[in-house]
């Protein structure tokens, strides 16, 4: 026979683990210091320069 489960308990077992991985994505989206984002930024912008400097014309 198969395992009885409770459907209220697994619905909100569920939505609390998809809750807790959207609080640890905003987390490490919203939780950087204003010189770690301007790091970041910088870095990115870097990297773009660098990609299109690289890049030949047809």
């Amino acid at each position: 026979m198969a395992e009885i489960v409770n459907l209220n308990r697994a619905r909100k077992a569920k939505a609390r683990d998809e809750a807790q991985a959207t609080a640890a994505a905003n987390r490490a989206a919203h939780g950087r210091t204003k010189a770690e984002k301007q790091a970041a930024k910088a870095e990115a912008e870097r990297r773009a320069r660098k990609l299109d400097g690289a890049k030949r014309e047809p």
